[in-house]
């Protein structure tokens, strides 16, 4: 039996175009909302609440000779393993909430969910620099991280974008673009050429 097909184009174009054909992709995409949102919900929380907790009021003089900020990660005393954690956890909300917003890109209330996520890890964003300790160039690496996730995508987007002119490029010998593609056997395709 075979799976995948033999050109690598049409491969990429199987992993990229998302169409709403049949119900098996609605399927799908439902239970990847349904994940990428339990994925977000963990980490939001994680990264609100860190392991260990937070350290807690404390006399003025042993605040001073311990170093125990209050509000301040208690995990943060490791400082590799915190911020191995924090990178991660970043990484894991950034690709979630693209996630959830790849997945509900033109359906109703589209721009209700991107203010929602949007608003969600901005509070991400402020909780982690509370808990953190106080030092900038750790924290541009978090701010890097959570836009790899976007970067990412406008990467894939690109990709394919440049597919299509190859493509066009190759059935017509000019300089012209397509937005669909005409499949193997031909049905319900609606060529666009523009020069």
């Amino acid at each position: 039996m075979k799976i995948l097909p033999d050109d690598p184009l049409k491969l990429l174009k199987v992993l990229f175009n998302h169409q709403d054909d049949n119900n098996l992709l609605k399927e799908a995409r439902d239970r990847l909302l349904v994940v990428a949102t339990l994925i977000a919900a963990v980490t939001f929380q994680a990264g609100v609440s860190p392991p260990g907790g937070v350290w807690q009021e404390s006399s003025g003089a042993q605040e001073s000779s311990s170093g125990r900020i209050p509000g301040q990660a208690i995990y943060a005393s490791q400082a590799v393993p915190f911020y191995v954690f924090l990178v991660c956890n970043t990484l894991a909300l950034s690709l979630s909430i693209n996630l959830i917003i790849s997945l509900t890109w033109g359906m109703p209330f589209f721009l209700e969910v991107v203010l929602a996520t949007a608003s969600m890890a901005v509070t991400y964003g402020s909780a982690i620099f509370a808990v953190t300790p106080k030092s900038p160039d750790q924290f541009r690496w978090l701010l890097f991280t959570g836009f790899v996730p976007f970067l990412l995508r406008l990467l894939i987007e690109m990709g394919k974008f440049a597919y299509q002119k190859i493509v066009a490029y190759q059935k017509f010998g000019t300089k012209r673009s397509l937005t669909e593609f005409v499949d193997q056997d031909g049905q319900g395709c609606i060529i666009e050429i523009r020069q």
